[in-house]
């Protein structure tokens, strides 16, 4: 099999289970001695979601490796692990791959009964009780060691987890700081040439061993896979790390210096160029490697790219008079200014920094402030000229800028590829030359930085659509669920990072959260449909919010991770009816959280104790609004409807206010507009009860279907296919539509509807203006926020 480090990647994202720190290190101990790499997982739901939304791992599945390899692991498809999860892989002597999958073992982890065409056998061996598992043409043995579940496709391998047997110790203590807050870990012996990751275009760098062991944590996300690791290597192996030891890493300039629309370069850097041309010299067994360095003295940077078949070495000097000195400086031709000299030196710099720099034919060169421009071709020469005196290089493109984000500006080793170029180092991995769809991969790198005895590593594969300008309307994120969803998306606070977080439910009652970029935190089974709108309180005034809701049945309340915060869930026997209601009357977090059951209202504290204090126990007629708390001159107020009446509670649940009036609610929600109590009757009509009861009524000529919301300030109603805002009347397409809603925005108001019959949604303003480029598509009331603080909607 060649180089199967991709289907690693791969399994990685078909692969996980839950985070259990306590018992980690026991599981720990029984990954096989030999193996080649070892994954560690922690969210099956997460990579799942990943893998089938990342657009670079949809495409990798065209490779037929992959699609062989996950045949090999389709076991792994009907794991549901609770706790930390390893994943080893090895080879045997006829190179055929050795798949090991230890976690510990409960009695829903493997449900055989679900597993279909599954043909099971237990029997025993060296006193132990081994089950053979066939499903199609994969055979698996498992077995049960001190509560620790043991699966793999070779026998010997479970037999051999009966005596456990330490994996090399630098291993072990490389996979033990892994971290835990990434989606998975990887570590990797590079050792074994089959798990050796082709990373470079050059096929001589590629044979090049890099190092002895790569760690790698990873966060994939539906447009991005961010990899950060480390890899070392003793002082005795000959790995291409080391070459890098005791200099200090530089930051990469080339793409400074390039043409925007390069394919892809390798950049090095080192501060001491003796030193490092030492240590090359080492490498490759070579004794002659340092002569004739006067000319390259004060070089920090050596960078190689390539655009359109033509090459051209780049040398980042410090001292760029001093090396334009010591080199030749014979004439060829002048474009824009800048002098190109022939290129006449005797020592073939290829040869000197080789195998990091392929070899190459060098007939001119040119010096650009500090950079040195050597190439063969002279018109290539001459567009790079061109490009850094336009400023037109690959720096200044937004893509690099925003990749480079997630990167440091200073590595010993930096390689760079546009989505054509990815798609060559992809292939370079496999059997088949594919024609991948990356287009939007417009930006790969990968990077190595030099720390004493061993080299951080970051690897970033990034897409680059156009961001939303002038009011235009862009695609993000697209996320499919495992069912259709049962209520809207709504937009919840990210109290880690302050941007904002979405969350949703299935028809099956999952509830998901997603990060804004699409990436599955996590999803959890509910015991049926939240009741309204998901509330987030911060019940330990520390600044971490959780998620409070309601169904028919239960009280919930969920911390970021979607854990139950104890004493949480409340289970009730009589029906909830009505959204749960979260009040803070001083905002001072002390929450109470109300529940209505038919006629009745209890009322918790955030801790999930009863308030004694509340007396308002029975309603004549079931309650049939949520309860909202309004505060108007200090004062506050509890306000729903109870059949015909309007009810005004103070806080402690007694009448603050007596409504004079019978009134026939239109199924609106109550609001508070001018400081009044506002909602509609069944007649159409605007009714505004003030503090002492009376009930003003406005007709405002809406139909018996009718919707209406408020601000503060601001009225909107929707009668038909009339939608007003304030003062101002759309006449809309006739249509099936959404109750508008309202959003406030960097003091900005917009108004939404969705007509459901013909799938648009529309956006207006203030003003009754609608947004440039509305009506989009969608089958759902929306929302509408600034979700990542880039001042933009």
């Amino acid at each position: 099999m060649k180089n199967i480090w991709l289907l690693i990647v791969l399994c990685i994202l078909t692969l996980s289970c839950g985070s259990d720190k306590k018992k980690a290190s026991d599981i720990f101990d029984y990954i096989p001695e030999n193996s080649s790499a070892v994954i560690s997982t922690n969210s099956l739901e997460s990579l799942k979601s990943a893998v089938n939304t990342n657009t670079l791992t949809q495409e990798l599945l065209n490779y037929p490796q992959i699609q062989d390899f996950n045949k090999k692991l389709e076991l792994i498809s009907y794991l549901k692990p609770k706790g930390k999860c390893y994943i080893a892989l090895s080879q045997d002597s006829n190179d055929s791959l050795e798949i090991s999958i230890i976690t510990k073992f409960n009695a829903s982890v493997l449900e055989l009964d679900s597993i279909p065409n599954l043909i099971s056998e237990t029997f025993t061996s060296k006193h132990k009780s081994i089950t053979r598992l066939n499903i199609n043409s994969s055979t698996y043995y498992s077995s049960v060691i001190d509560s620790i579940l043991f699966i793999s496709n070779r026998l010997k391998l479970v037999e051999a987890s009966f005596n456990k047997k330490a994996i090399a110790s630098e291993a072990e203590q490389l996979l033990k700081i892994s971290n835990e807050n990434k989606s998975v870990s990887v570590l990797i012996d590079l050792r074994h040439t089959a798990f050796n990751p082709l990373q470079f275009k050059s096929q001589k760098l590629n044979a090049s061993q890099i190092s002895n062991y790569l760690l790698i944590d990873g966060d994939i996300s539906q447009n991005d896979i961010f990899l950060n690791g480390i890899t070392k290597a003793s002082d005795s192996t000959k790995s291409l790390i080391n070459i890098f030891k005791h200099n200090i890493p530089q930051e990469n300039k080339t793409a400074s210096v390039i043409p925007s629309d390069s394919d892809y370069f390798l950049s090095f850097t080192f501060s001491d160029i003796k030193l490092f041309v030492n240590q090359l010299s080492k490498f490759k067994a070579l004794d002659d490697s340092a002569k004739e360095l006067q000319p390259f003295e004060t070089i920090v940077e050596v960078g190689f790219v390539e655009k359109d078949d033509k090459r051209a070495i780049i040398l980042q000097s410090i001292d760029a008079s001093t090396t334009l000195e010591n080199l030749s400086q014979n004439i060829s031709s002048t474009f824009r200014s800048v002098s190109i000299y022939n290129w006449d030196y005797t020592t073939q710099i290829t040869e000197l920094f080789s195998p990091l720099i392929p070899k190459t034919t060098i007939s001119y060169y040119a010096n650009l402030e500090d950079f040195f421009i050597l190439t063969e071709d002279l018109e290539f020469l001459e567009t790079i000229i061109a490009n850094f005196q336009n400023n037109t290089t690959l720096s200044e493109t937004s893509h690099f800028d925003d990749m480079m984000k997630h990167l440091s500006d200073e590595s010993s080793l930096f390689i760079y590829a546009n989505n054509t170029d990815l798609n060559t180092i992809l292939n370079s991995n496999f059997n088949d030359d594919k024609n991948l769809k990356i287009s939007d991969y417009k930006t790969s790198a990968i990077q190595y930085i030099y720390d004493t005895n061993f080299a951080h590593v970051n690897a970033i594969f990034k897409t680059n659509k156009s961001r939303a300008r002038n009011n235009t309307v862009t695609e993000d994120v697209n996320i499919t669920l495992d069912a259709d969803m049962l209520v809207s998306p709504q937009l919840i606070n990210n109290h880690t990072n302050n941007q904002k977080d979405l969350i949703v439910q299935d028809i099956n009652n999952n509830l998901y959260l997603f990060s804004n970029q699409g990436k599955l935190f996590w999803k959890k089974q509910l015991d049926g449909k939240i009741l309204g709108k998901i509330e987030q309180i911060d019940m330990y005034k520390n600044g971490r919010l959780q998620l409070a809701f309601a169904t028919q049945n239960k009280l919930y309340v969920l911390d970021r991770n979607g854990k139950d915060v104890s004493p949480f869930p409340l289970t009730f026997n009589k029906k909830i009816t009505q959204p749960l209601s979260v009040f803070d009357y001083d905002n001072k977090r002390n929450y109470r959280l109300m529940l209505t059951q038919g006629k009745n209202v209890l009322m918790y504290d955030q801790r999930g104790k009863m308030v004694n204090g509340f007396k308002y126990k029975s309603a004549i007629n079931n309650i049939n609004t949520q309860p909202k708390h309004f505060r108007i001159s200090r004062k506050d107020y509890i306000v729903f409807a109870d059949g015909n009446t309007l009810e005004v509670l103070d806080r402690v649940g007694k009448q603050r206010v007596n409504v004079k009036e019978s009134i026939d609610f239109s199924g609106n929600e109550i609001y508070l507009y001018n400081n009044n109590f506002t909602t509609s009757n069944s007649r159409g009509e605007l009714l505004e009860i003030n503090q002492k009861g009376s009930v003003n009524h406005k007709n405002l000529n809406l139909s018996e279907k009718h919707s209406i919301a408020t601000t503060s300030k601001t009225l909107v109603t929707l009668s038909d296919n009339k939608l007003t805002i304030k003062t101002k009347t759309i006449n809309l397409d006739f249509g099936d539509y959404t109750a508008p809603k309202i959003f406030y925005i960097s003091d900005k108001i917009y108004v939404t509807v969705t007509d459901l019959q013909a799938k648009k949604v529309y956006v207006f303003d203030s003003q009754a203006k609608p947004i440039n480029n509305f009506p989009v598509y969608g089958n759902s009331s929306i929302e509408m926020d600034d979700i990542d603080n880039d001042k933009s909607i």
